[in-house]
C-alpha cells in the first residue's frame, strides 16, 4: 500500500490525502518503537516521582523533632518513667498532638510567605515589638544551646570519663564545624541519621527489657493524675514545645519550596508539610516514649528513683549489662549534638531575620546569630559554678520566653495581611490559643514552683 501510494504521487495519479496521513503516522510510531528501546540506553533520565514527591519533602520535620528529643526531655522522661512507671505516657502523646499543631502552623507561614516567622516579625510588627521579642528570642536560642551542649558533654564524661566543661568545648567545636562547613542539604541528610540512630539505640534497649505493652497501651491514651506527679507532667509538657524550633521550622520549610507564586505548588507543599511534620512528630512521640518505658521497665519495677542521666547510665549496666549503657550514651551524645546543630541554625535564622533576610550559613548576619547562640552558651557554661544548675536556669528562662514566640505566631498566622487566603480559621485560631494558654501557664508554673525554692 505504502509503495502504491508512492508510485501514484510521482506519477501524477489521484492522491488520497487521508491515506498518506494515515501511513505517515504508521511510519512515525514504527520509528518510535525503535527511539523507545533506544531511550532505554539514556542515563539523563530526570525522575518524575509522582506518588513518591512526598519523600522530596520528608526532612524538615525531622530537625524539629531533635528539639523534642534533646537532653532536656530525656532528664524529665526517666525521671517520669522510673517514678511512676507506665502511668504518664499519655502526657506525651497530648504534648505531641500540641506540638503538631504548634509546628504545622508555624510551617504554613513559611510556605504562604516565604518568610521565616524572624523575618515576617520584623516586617509586619512595630519596631520595638519585634526587636525587643526577637532578642530576648536570641537569649532563649543562647539558653537552649547551654542545654545541649551540656547534654553532649554529659554524653563525653560518659564515655571516655571526660570532664563536662572540656567535653563542651569538644562539642561545641564540633558543632560550629558541622554547620559553617556544610550546606542546609548536608546538615539535613546529618540530622536524619542522628535522629535514625538515637532511635535504633532505644529500640536495641527496649528488647533488652520486659515492656508491659498491655498496661503501656492504656497508659498512652488515659490520662491519670498520680499523687506527685504535678511537677513532672508540666516538666513533660512544658518541654516539649521550645521557642526556637518554631522560629526554625518557618525557616527550613522554605527549603522545599520553588514557586511561590503558584498557587497549585503553594498547596501541594501544605499538604506535604503537614505529612512531613506528622511523621517527623510520631518519631518524636516514639522515642520519648520509649525513654520512659525503658525506665519504667527497668528502674519503676525494681522501685530505683533516677533523677539524673548519670545516674541513669550507671545503673542501667548492671540491670542489663555494659552494651546498654554504652548505647544509651551515643544515643545521649547524638541527641546533644544534633539538637546543638539546630538550636545554632535557629539563632542564626533570628538574627538574620531581624535584618529581613532569610537563613544563609555564608551569610554575615546567620553567622553572628550562630556564634552568638553557641559560643555565648559554651561561655556560661565554663563560668557558671555549678553547669547543673545552669541547665536548671537555661529552662526557666525558656519558659518566660516561649509565651512571647507563641502569641506573635498566631497573630501573624491569624492576619490576612500577612498569610492572605491562607490566614488562620477561627477554629484554628481558638485551638492555637487554648494551646498556647495551656503551655504558658504550664511554663509559669514551673518558674513560679522554682523561684519558691
Amino acid at each position: 500500500m505504502f509503495i502504491f501510494v508512492i508510485v501514484k504521487i510521482t506519477t501524477g495519479g489521484f492522491v488520497n490525502k487521508d491515506l498518506i496521513t494515515s501511513n505517515m503516522l504508521n511510519i512515525k510510531n514504527f520509528i518510535n518503537a525503535f527511539g523507545f528501546f533506544r531511550d532505554l540506553k539514556r542515563k539523563d533520565h530526570k525522575p518524575s516521582l509522582g506518588g513518591l514527591d512526598i519523600f522530596k519533602y520528608i526532612g524538615p520535620g525531622l530537625l524539629v523533632t531533635v528539639g523534642f528529643i534533646d537532653p532536656g526531655n530525656w532528664a524529665a522522661n526517666i525521671a517520669t518513667g522510673s517514678e511512676f512507671g507506665y502511668t504518664l505516657l499519655w502526657v506525651v502523646s497530648l504534648s505531641t498532638i500540641m506540638l503538631i499543631v504548634l509546628q504545622h502552623n508555624v510551617a504554613h507561614l513559611g510556605i504562604a510567605t516565604g518568610l521565616c516567622l524572624s523575618e515576617a516579625a520584623t516586617i509586619y510588627l512595630k519596631p520595638w515589638i519585634s526587636k525587643s521579642v526577637l532578642s530576648f528570642a536570641v537569649l532563649a536560642s543562647v539558653a537552649t544551646s547551654l542545654a545541649e551542649i551540656l547534654g553532649g558533654a554529659i554524653a563525653l564524661n560518659m564515655l571516655f570519663e571526660i570532664p563536662v566543661k572540656p567535653g563542651a568545648l569538644l562539642v561545641t567545636i564540633f558543632v560550629m564545624i558541622m554547620l559553617f562547613s556544610n550546606s542546609y542539604r548536608k546538615i539535613e541528610r546529618w540530622i536524619i541519621g542522628f535522629v535514625s540512630i538515637i532511635g535504633l539505640s532505644f529500640l536495641y534497649e527496649l528488647f533488652l527489657v520486659k515492656v508491659d505493652w498491655i498496661q503501656a497501651g492504656i497508659s498512652w491514651v488515659k490520662p491519670s493524675f498520680p499523687e506527685g506527679s504535678i511537677l513532672l507532667i508540666m516538666s513533660v509538657l512544658g518541654a516539649v514545645v521550645m521557642p526556637h524550633n518554631l522560629f526554625l521550622h518557618s525557616e527550613i520549610i522554605q527549603s522545599r519550596q520553588w514557586n511561590l507564586q503558584d498557587e497549585k505548588i503553594i498547596k501541594k507543599q501544605l499538604r506535604f508539610e503537614f505529612a512531613d511534620t506528622l511523621f517527623s512528630m510520631i518519631i518524636g512521640w516514639a522515642i520519648n516514649s520509649a525513654m520512659i518505658l525503658l525506665a519504667a521497665a527497668t528502674f519503676f519495677t525494681k522501685g530505683q528513683r533516677v533523677d539524673e542521666l548519670q545516674q541513669a547510665n550507671k545503673l542501667l549496666e548492671p540491670l542489663l549489662g555494659p552494651n546498654a549503657s554504652v548505647v544509651f550514651a551515643l544515643a545521649l551524645l547524638f541527641a546533644g549534638v544534633a539538637s546543638s546543630i539546630t538550636s545554632g541554625m535557629a539563632g542564626g535564622s533570628i538574627v538574620s531575620g531581624m535584618y529581613k533576610e532569610p537563613y544563609d550559613v555564608k551569610d554575615n548576619h546567620s553567622r553572628v546569630g550562630i556564634i552568638i547562640s553557641l559560643a555565648v552558651a559554651l561561655f556560661m557554661i565554663f563560668f557558671i559554678g555549678n553547669p547543673f544548675k545552669g541547665l536548671i536556669l537555661s529552662q526557666v528562662f525558656l519558659s518566660i520566653q516561649l509565651p512571647f514566640t507563641i502569641a506573635i505566631q498566631v497573630y501573624l498566622t491569624s492576619s490576612k495581611k500577612v498569610m492572605g487566603k491562607y490566614a488562620n480559621s477561627r477554629f484554628l485560631i481558638s485551638l492555637l490559643l487554648v494551646i498556647g494558654s495551656i503551655v504558658t501557664l504550664l511554663n509559669f508554673k514551673l518558674l513560679f514552683d522554682f523561684l519558691k525554692g
